[in-house]
């Protein structure tokens, strides 16, 4: 079994750790301070005797979830010099070439091989000349209309950057709906007797000339409720530029995060700059990136704020994963009542994403009965859809799934 190729000098080896952290953190994943120190102990216990070894420990490490696998996997390959690290880089850099890399591996290495241009390169001994891995990510560019089908989680830097600017270009056409207010109307169906006889009394009571009225319409309140759980991290942060460019582009939008509690950021998001809102809302909220209690969020929600923004046939965005670190206990009575106390919801899900999705989780089951409209929301494609649908006249209750 290969040793991995380290410095031997005292310090080196955690010098080097912390650099692999940094390139892991510049692809996407979640790495602090705290886990470089608790890798670095893990790596002083385990040794770097054997290859194989010393990869699962710094795996154990780093990875909190299966989807983080395949960035660690060429990261950790291309860092700690693989023999195979020309081949590994092509089959990475030209998966449309050869045919063989999953569309997984593709969209890792992107973020990969991005991390790795940033210029972060592991300490080397100073009668060592430094190898510098240079990867041409040329091939790499996505279109526009590639990038509308790009998942949030796997982006690079640069196309999260232009899918925020076309997010802040997207609009949400929601129907107008019939209020229970009139307006003076000309044409209108309705003879409003009390416009007629006030305006008979400025011409003496001689001649009566009928005025009409016809209902207003106006747009419903938008209320979002959005998850910010570790598991919803990378697409909340993306549905809140979303958002942002729906509150400041009309009126009575209502957004809530939430993860172990209910936080209202409404009026963080009626900042016009967009940078200035996201580092309120990041001061605002204590529990970003952390566990989900979705039942007493929505709990929260129904005792404390649905009477205020959930009027005049509002419509809610439930923005969430489903997955309850409660286990959907008491969650089926509270989304019963938040359904009932609104005109439409609709449940955007990023595991929907998934052709083998199925609703085995708890929180999923009991989320799902009470949603009028179950979609997929992962990329700048769903986010259309989404604008689509909600531009469609249909029937208030009754799920409807799209694919």
């Amino acid at each position: 079994m290969p040793r991995v190729v380290v410095p031997q000098e005292s310090g080196h080896l955690a010098e080097n750790v912390m650099h692999f952290a940094r390139v892991l953190r510049v692809a996407g994943l979640s790495i602090g301070p705290d886990r470089v120190i608790d890798a670095v102990k893990a790596v002083e216990v385990a040794g770097v005797d054997r290859r194989d070894d010393f990869y699962w420990t710094l795996a154990s490490v780093f990875l909190d979830k299966r989807e983080q696998f395949e960035v660690f996997d060429q990261a950790f390959h291309i860092f700690w010099r693989d023999p195979q690290l020309l081949e590994r880089a092509m089959a990475m850099m030209l998966p449309q070439v050869y045919g063989k890399s999953p569309e997984d591996e593709e969209q890792a290495g992107n973020r990969v091989s991005e991390a790795f241009q940033s210029g972060v390169t592991p300490q080397t001994p100073q009668e060592e000349a430094p190898e510098k891995v240079e990867l041409d990510a040329t091939l790499t560019f996505s279109s526009r209309e590639v990038l509308q089908h790009a998942d949030f989680e796997t982006m690079t830097n640069a196309e999260i950057a232009e899918a925020k600017a076309m997010i802040s270009r997207l609009r949400l056409p929601i129907p107008e709906v019939r209020t229970r207010r009139f307006r003076s109307d000309p044409y209108g169906e309705r003879v409003d007797l009390r416009a007629t006889l006030r305006a008979s009394l400025r011409g003496g009571g001689r001649a009566i000339e009928l005025r009409r009225r016809t209902p207003r319409y106006r747009h419903p309140p938008l209320v979002v409720l959005c998850d910010i759980s570790g598991s919803m991290s990378r697409y909340a942060r993306m549905f809140l530029h979303f958002l942002h460019a729906i509150t400041n582009d009309r009126d009575r939008v209502h957004t809530f995060v939430f993860g172990t509690r209910l936080t209202n950021v409404t009026r963080c998001l009626k900042h016009r700059d967009v940078d200035l809102a996201m580092g309120e809302i990041a001061d605002m909220v204590a529990d970003w990136s952390g566990g989900t209690r979705i039942g007493s969020s929505i709990r929260e929600f129904n005792l404390h704020w649905s009477r205020r923004v959930l009027g005049q046939n509002a419509v809610v965005l439930m923005i969430t994963d489903g997955l309850d670190r409660d286990v959907g206990e008491g969650l089926g009575e509270e989304m019963e009542r938040l359904h009932k106390s609104c005109r439409r919801l609709l449940w955007l899900n990023p595991l929907l994403r998934y052709d083998g999705f199925e609703a085995r989780p708890a929180g999923i089951r009991a989320m799902l009965p009470h949603v009028d409209d179950f979609m997929p929301a992962h990329n700048m494609s769903s986010l259309i859809d989404l604008a689509k649908t909600l531009n469609q006249a249909g029937a208030r209750r009754g799920l409807k799934k799209h694919a």
